[in-house]
């Protein structure tokens, strides 16, 4: 694994790690207010580590849901890791264990920025990018969750329009990639077209679906050489 693509990993991550602490101090603070303790809202963001997941699952508890809709809203949230995994795996060594472990590193910012372009994935890179995150992401939560009532209401800060410019930014860079336009274009396509009709999950769903379907029909990508991979 590339010390270099590390460290460069870290400086990528870091600026993002600053949005992440933001959004998850906005979690800490809903999540206590809609009956969470304090270490209930922290082991969530530890665990899950996934926006999305979490405020959809949030949301439909704060509404009167029960565990089971919020663990399936929070699924279908996370249903785009599927496509994701497929498309890293090859770039990753060892046997299945080894790459589901290491997989747990994938986010979305830190996919799209080990993304070399040509269908395979620097992994060092990804871990780099991946651990400021997680770090700010746990923090934030701990801010929010001990001092919520000095912030109120965060959707008064304009913090609820962040999730969908970051990941906005995300569909942006992956459209200035030749090899991934196409695919940027159809599903960012069939998420904003389903958005008004179907309940949340469902555009996030379909689109990852769509992409597992390219990737079939493309063929397996992004394997590296046998002495490449044992080098990593």
């Amino acid at each position: 694994m590339s010390s270099e693509s590390f460290r460069r990993g870290l400086r990528l991550g870091a600026p993002l790690s600053a949005v992440g602490f933001v959004l998850s101090l906005s979690f800490g603070v809903l999540a206590v207010q809609a009956g969470f303790t304090v270490l209930q809202a922290i082991v969530t963001s530890a665990l899950v580590f996934a926006g999305s997941a979490q405020f959809a699952a949030l949301a439909i508890v704060s509404g009167g849901g029960g565990i089971g809709a919020a663990l399936g809203a929070a699924t279908m949230m996370h249903s785009r890791f599927l496509a994701m995994g497929v498309a890293l795996a090859p770039s990753l060594p060892g046997g299945p264990l080894r790459r589901a472990v290491e997989g747990q590193a994938v986010i979305d910012a830190s996919w799209a920025l080990a993304s070399r372009g040509d269908g395979t994935f620097d992994r060092a890179l990804l871990f780099g990018t991946t651990i400021p995150q997680y770090a700010s992401w746990v923090a934030g939560t701990i801010t929010g969750a001990l001092l919520g009532d000095l912030f109120g209401d965060p959707e008064r800060f304009g913090l609820d329009v962040l999730f969908p410019t970051f990941f906005v930014g995300i569909l942006v860079a992956d459209l200035r990639r030749p090899r991934a336009r196409v695919a940027a274009l159809v599903g960012g396509g069939i998420a904003l077209a389903l958005v008004p009709f179907t309940p949340a999950g469902v555009p996030v769903l379909a689109a990852g679906a769509a992409a597992l379907v390219g990737l079939g029909r493309s063929g397996p990508t992004g394997h590296r050489p046998a002495e490449e991979a044992a080098a990593a």
